[in-house]
């Protein structure tokens, strides 16, 4: 297998002896996701064209996606950097180095989802070009262009497209007119839902996390505005998964350190997130945090861990002051 190589190259960098709440809890729900490698591997070494995907690859592209980034803020010989970087190249055999994708997109052209997780490994570097001649045939196509979808997921798709090097299939910044977000809600009618399509609009846009400065001024002021409330409340509910979207949210913001209610509610919620995850360093997607026996289900798990290693290391960076620099890619 090729040794995928880091896009972005950050120094790690110590926040003073005491170790901040994200810092701890990026240690230790990496070291979750890490234990439990073995449960993301693909049923039989591959899903059957007709399986679920939603049990079988979706957990292990959000496993690409979250260790990518991971990875991608993390200084090169540091612990976070390696044990992304494995968990990385571990997804990537399990797609048979990109070949699953071909059978994939042969076996459905106008699914979405084979593009999209691929798009994740060809970020990282790990290409496969049979997979992208297929796609980009795919792409051609009057029916590609015309695939419905919610407005969220379209930025998904097109954030794909870019990733992978294929012309867009619309304009992004139509599709994001189109979102919950881009049209500046009234901030009472945030719930659950809402929020969900909020952070992926806003992971969307910034390349998850990788390009914060393609953040519009406008959503940036408005999210500022209105995260502290929104987390407040989710905290308050117990929705530890949707909380953790939420901090990642406010850590991919250009200018989040100019705002003081933002910094303190971000502070508070670290905190939180940081009490309910149990000694193993798994976090529930909701209700109670600690104690932690028996061992929770991976499935119960796996997304909220996951989030909040990607989340925490994210504002662990911006507590260290530094950013990413986009460098080129490539594999070793």
């Amino acid at each position: 297998m090729s040794t995928p190589r880091t896009a972005h190259m950050v120094t790690e960098a110590s926040h003073g002896s005491r170790e901040s709440h994200a810092s701890r809890v990026s240690r230790s729900a990496l070291e979750w996701v890490r234990d439990h490698q073995d449960s993301f591997r693909l049923p039989d070494g591959e899903p059957a064209l007709d399986a679920d995907a939603n049990r079988t690859l979706k957990p292990l592209g959000e496993l690409a996606q979250l260790t990518f980034s991971i990875r991608a803020h993390s200084e090169p010989g540091s612990v976070r950097h390696g044990h992304a970087s494995e968990l990385l190249g571990f997804a990537w055999d399990q797609t048979r180095q990109g070949g699953l994708f071909v059978d994939l997109l042969r076996g459905e052209p106008f699914a979405t989802y084979p593009l999209e997780i691929y798009a994740a490994f060809a970020a990282a570097g790990l290409r496969h070009p049979g997979f992208e001649e297929l796609a980009a045939t795919v792409r051609r196509t009057r029916g590609w262009e015309r695939i419905e979808q919610e407005p969220n997921r379209r930025l998904g798709i097109l954030n794909s497209e870019r990733r992978v090097g294929l012309p867009p299939s619309g304009d992004p910044s139509a599709a994001l007119a189109r979102t919950w977000l881009g049209g500046l809600p009234e901030p009472w009618t945030f719930e659950r839902t809402a929020g969900y399509w909020l952070t992926h609009v806003v992971f969307h846009l910034t390349d998850w996390g990788n390009a914060p400065r393609l953040m519009p001024a406008e959503l940036s002021g408005y999210l500022a505005a209105w995260l502290p409330a929104w987390l407040d409340t989710c905290l308050e509910a117990e929705q530890w998964d949707l909380s953790g979207e939420l901090l990642a949210v406010a850590a991919t913001l250009p200018d989040a350190t100019s705002y003081t209610g933002l910094a303190d509610a971000v502070e508070a919620g670290w905190a939180r997130i940081a009490d309910i995850q149990d000694a193993a360093g798994g976090i529930p997607e909701t209700g109670l945090g600690r104690p932690h026996e028996p061992a929770r289900d991976f499935t119960y798990c796996y997304h909220s861990t996951l989030v909040a290693a990607f989340a925490a290391t994210l504002a662990d960076v911006r507590l260290a002051g530094v950013h990413p620099v986009a460098v080129q890619e490539g594999v070793a």
